[in-house]
Order: C-alpha cells, then structure tokens, then sequence
C-alpha cells in the first residue's frame, strides 16, 4: 500500500530537516580534516558537531504526527532518473525513535572518546561522524537504491575503527566483521535487482522506491527465494543464530566508542530491516518461514545467555547477552501482531541503552585498569561507590527489573508471544498434529522465558564478582571513582531507562499507526482482530463510544474486505465491522487478486478457513473473551488449499 506522503514544507518546516540531519556529521568530518590540527580542538569540534545534530533531531518530535500512518518530512528528488533511483528521504513511527536513538548515542560515544583515544585523533574523530551520516542515512531511505548505498557507507568507518583503534586481535576482528556484513549486502543486493525487475515486468517503470513495491503480486516460489535472500543479509547484521559469530570478536576489540555504536544502533539495522522490508514485502513467505525463525530465535536467546554465563571477559559477556536480548527482538517481530512488534522496536530501544550503557562502563573500568576480566576485580563498590551505583542501575535495566525499560520491552513482547500461534504454518503443512499448535506456540515462549532468568543469571554473578567482597588486588585500591564527563556520559542513559520502565506510553504512541500497518499488510487477520478487543475495551471503559481507527489504516491493494472474528459476509457484502466502528478505508481501485485467493476468501467467508493464504495460515490471537483460537486448515505442502 501507499501510506499518505507529507513533505517538510506540510510540516511547517522551510528545510529539509532531513537532510541536515544526514550531512551535519559528513560536513563536521570535512571541517575537521581540511582544517583542524590540534587534537583538543578536534575533540571538542567533534562533540560539538554531534550534539547540534542531536539537538536538530529533537525538532522532528513536536511536528511529527502521532495518529495516521505517514511518511513525514519527506524530500523526494529525481536522482539516476535513467535508472529510476530517487533522493527519497522520510521518517514514519517506526525510523523516527531509532534516529533519535543513533543521535542521543551519537553524542554519547564522542564524548566518551575524550581521554580514551589518543593516536590519530583526527582519523578517528573523521570516522565516527562518516559512520552517524551512514546509520542516519539508512533509517531515512525510502529508495532501495540510496539505502544500499548509505548501509555500505556504514560498513567502511567501522572497518577501521575496529582495525586501527582495536585490540590485540583487532585485524582479524574487522576482517570478519567485513566480510560476514559484506556477504549479507550481496544477497541483499541480489534480492533488491529481482524487486526491481519483477516491478518493471508488471508496471513498465522503472523504480527503486520501497513503498511501490508493497502489494506487488509476487509468485510464491519468488517470493520464498527474495525472503531468504533479505534474511540473511538482515539476520548477519542482527545477528541471529548461527550468523553471530563475527559479533563477540568485533565487540571485545572495537573502541569503547564503537562498542557502543555496534551495539546500540548498527546491530538495530538488521532488525529494521526486517520490519520495514521483509514482513510488509513478503507476507506469504513470511508465513512459510515463521517456524524456522521462531526457532532460530529462542535457540539465539538460550545460547546467547548460556554462553555469555561462561565468559571471562566482562566485554565478551555483555557482546553474547546482546545475542540473546536481539534474539527476543525477533520474538516479538515474527508475532506479527501489535504487542508483538511494538514490544520488539522498543526493545530495540532499550538494547541500545542497556547495552550501550553496560560498554560505556567496562570501558571506564579498561581506561583505569587496562583489563577486563572478571577475575581482576572484586571489592570495586569500596574505592568507586559512584561507580557501583551506575553500575547496578544500568545491570538492573539490562535484566529487565520492573520500572526499568528492560522489564516493558520483554513484557509486550511476550504478551505478543502468547497470543500469536507460530507453530500452525507447521501444522498447516502436515508436519506436527494440530492440537499440537497451541502447546508449541507455548512452549517456544517459556523457552524464551528462561533467557530471562538466564540474563539476571549472568549480569548479577558478574556484579557480585566485580563490585562485591574485599578489596584484595593492590591494583584496585587507587582507582578514582568517576568524574563529571564520565558522570554526564551516563545520566542521560540512566535517565532514559527510568522514564521508558515508568511511563512508555510516549514511546509506544509513536509507533502505533505504523506497526498497526505493518502487522494489517503482514496478517490481515490479526490486525484487524486486535482493532476490535482495542474497541470493545473502550466500549467497556466508556459505553456508547466508538474507537477511531488510526487514520491511514488501509488494508494491502487489491485485498478483499476481511470480516471480524465471529461475523460472515454473504457475496457481494461488505464487511461487516462492529456498531459504531468507523469503515476501513480501501484503495480506490481492487486490482486482479493472485491465482487462488478468491477461492480462500470463499472459505474464510464460509468459515471453513481462518486466513489462509496460499495454503498457510495467518496468525490469529488467542484474546480473552474471543474463545480459543480457531484450529489450522490442512494443506498439502505444495499449497493447494483443501481438508485433507
């Protein structure tokens, strides 16, 4: 579908905000290298640089419209018109908190390079700010063209902060991260050309635009193919399980700096690239391969924490719990119901500050003591109290204490987790029982659980080894406790943590309208189920009041009107939605359906099937009130729809 476009000038804005956003770093790199020469003048440029771009990006907050799905301060501008790119930047609910996120740590990881670099100041001052204009690039681009080329901007300065300001292993740490990144982009690439040219066979234009590619009619066994291809190129980057293994290494010999910036926002990349591209591109294929990521995730939660449990090295520890807290990321995304994904971009969020903030303080504890391992501490809290405070505040948000970001991000997600029936594609394929859909679907999410207690496992026994017992190593006992940049470097992260813990609801506002789009062209079904339990909750609350649908809410082109959960409609009649319920708004025109999808809707309409597409099932929530969630039609595995 087509969302509505609103351009910075419909915003009130005279510039593109967008933009300056993107180029303020790559402009504050040129300065510094044609420029600048000494190293404190750079220093303090570089920091400069990233907070007015910080500050800059706070402007997108006030003007940004929380309660219609729409691409907001759009530029749009022919660029390779022979090839159809375009300069298409934009921002919806979903980009718009992980900008925010790559800005606020932006300024985070300057700062925190103060003292910590000290050869090549300029070089590496040049890197960090090329990398932001590469991470802001990619949230902004709504054509496939630019966003290929701003992800393989990103991979470039990375590169060699990793190999120049690395660790002992550094060379061996950067070469991998290339080339494991570089191999995800090929596919990636790969999948973009054959978009492309399935776009150009049935419309005759030629374009990279993301948004005409949603609804494309695309034949299943293409559509399974050019999945695959995203999926790798995303789960590389995410990483889950088994593409992590570049992670621990490229995190133990990174900079501080670049920890942080791995962490908080480049690892976020391949989850965003799931849920902008992936789900909404490929529903079917989605469908197909829900078990298999389901369970690439649960197995990416338990094994990221059991192995992190095992590790030495604090630094090595923190790299595997980011395996596993992403791994519940992908939990919540492959629910594909509200909770779900909501729960899985806030958790994005949360991993970024969580995580972000646990690199930031082992590299102030590796600045005093030029080591990492646990074993080397102990009795900490005695000689830096401050330092143990911020410590354990940022562990606790890590675990997922409740009135700590970490605690709403796992519960949403899990929330999504129980109400979404992963295991019924397997059933509707012939491959498990069909009472079985149910106990799996519940089963995965226990196992998921268990990274949980996993998690509070190994970040307590890591606090009590470090921080706790007597102060024994001479080394230890003149350490100096933080002072204030240090302090200033980790108050906004702890400030952040409480406020998503306490009040999320700003947070979770903004991506309403965006992800109920998401999860309407992904699983029509549930979507629209969800928009009646919201509705009959406010009826209940409020009688004799209806619930808006978020404005913008339109189902996929060319997709027939769906019926509530326990209402039929005879041929020829609209759907029919609750009293009071506002109509959902349908395209203009209903194109030609794919081979077989009237025969679906014939039996979704007779009630003989629940949302099956090309014989898979979609997701339908299990809500209270609503009964038990209907059982899977059974299809044979080359998906021809029918009892067997």
């Amino acid at each position: 579908m087509t969302p509505e476009i609103l351009t910075y000038a419909d915003m009130g804005l005279k510039w593109p905000i967008l933009s300056l956003l993107t180029y303020i770093p790559v402009i504050g790199a040129i300065i510094i290298m044609l420029f600048l020469r000494r190293d404190n003048t750079i220093r303090w440029f570089a920091n400069i640089v990233v907070l007015v771009d910080f500050v800059l990006s706070l402007r997108l907050i006030p003007g940004f419209i929380i309660d219609r799905h729409a691409l907001q301060f759009v530029e749009k501008a022919p660029w390779i018109e022979s090839l159809g790119a375009q300069y298409f930047l934009g921002v919806d609910g979903i980009s718009i908190l992980l900008v925010l996120l790559t800005t606020f740590l932006g300024v985070l990881a300057v700062l925190s390079s103060w003292t910590a670099i000290q050869d090549r100041v300029k070089e590496y001052y040049i890197f960090m700010l090329l990398l932001q204009t590469g991470m802001l690039g990619v949230f902004f681009s709504l054509d496939f063209f630019l966003f290929y080329v701003f992800w393989e901007i990103m991979l470039v300065p990375m590169y060699f902060l990793i190999g120049v300001w690395g660790g002992p292993r550094k060379l061996y740490a950067a070469i991998k991260f290339f080339l494991y990144t570089l191999a995800g982009s090929v596919l990636m690439l790969l999948a973009i050309l054959g978009l492309y040219f399935l776009h150009y066979r049935q419309t005759g234009e030629l374009s990279f635009e993301v948004m005409k590619y949603y609804g494309m009619d695309i034949p299943m066994h293409i559509q399974r193919w050019l999945f695959l291809a995203f999926f790798v190129g995303f789960a590389i980057k995410v990483p889950m399980f088994p593409f992590h293994t570049w992670l621990p290494d490229a995190h133990v010999e990174a900079p501080t700096a670049g920890s942080v910036i791995l962490a908080g926002v480049l690892l976020k990349m391949g989850t965003y690239g799931f849920v902008r591209f992936s789900l909404p591109l490929f529903p079917q294929a989605t469908m197909w391969f829900l078990p298999y990521g389901i369970t690439l995730a649960v197995i990416g939660i338990v094994y990221g924490a059991l192995t992190a449990m095992m590790q030495p090295d604090m630094k090595k520890l923190v790299a595997y719990s980011s395996v596993s807290h992403l791994g519940f990321v992908m939990l919540g995304l492959f629910a594909l119901n509200q909770q779900g994904v909501e729960g899985g971009i806030l958790q994005m969020i949360n991993h970024g500050l969580s995580t972000g903030g646990l690199f930031l303080v082992v590299g102030l504890i590796y600045e005093r003591r030029h080591t990492r391992m646990i074993k080397d501490f102990g009795g900490l809290s005695h000689q830096m109290p401050l330092y143990a405070i911020m410590f354990m505040i940022i562990t606790l948000s890590s675990i997922g204490l409740p009135s700590l970001n970490g605690f709403i991000g796992e519960f949403t997600i899990l929330l999504g987790g129980f109400k979404a029936l992963w295991m019924k594609p397997v059933v509707a394929l012939g491959f498990l029982p069909k009472e079985w859909a149910t106990n799996m679907s519940t089963l995965m999410v226990l196992l998921a659980t268990s990274g949980i207690v996993l998690g509070a496992a190994y970040m307590l026994w890591m606090y009590q080894r470090v921080m706790f017992g007597k102060l024994e190593n001479p080394k230890n006992m003149e350490l100096k406790d933080l002072n204030l940049r240090e302090v200033m470097t980790l108050i906004p992260i702890i400030i952040l943590c409480f406020w998503i813990g306490i009040y999320p609801k700003p947070f979770l506002r903004f991506m309403d309208a965006a992800v109920m789009n998401t999860v309407l062209m992904t699983n029509p079904q549930a979507a629209l189920a969800e928009m009646k339990q919201m509705r009959e909750m406010q009826m209940n609350a409020a009688p004799g009041q209806g619930m808006e649908a978020p404005s913008g809410m339109q189902l996929p082109p060319g997709h027939p009107p769906i019926s509530m959960p326990g209402q039929h409609m005879m041929p020829g009649q609209q759907s029919a939605m609750p009293p009071g319920h506002p109509p959902i708004s349908m395209p203009g025109q209903t194109p030609a359906m794919p081979a077989g999808h009237e025969a679906m809707m014939e039996q979704f309409r007779a009630g003989e099937s629940h949302g099956m597409r090309r014989g898979l099932t979609f997701m339908e929530p299990a809500a209270a009130g609503h009964g038990e969630a209907p059982e899977a039609a059974h299809a044979d595995p080359h998906g021809h729809s029918g009892d067997k």
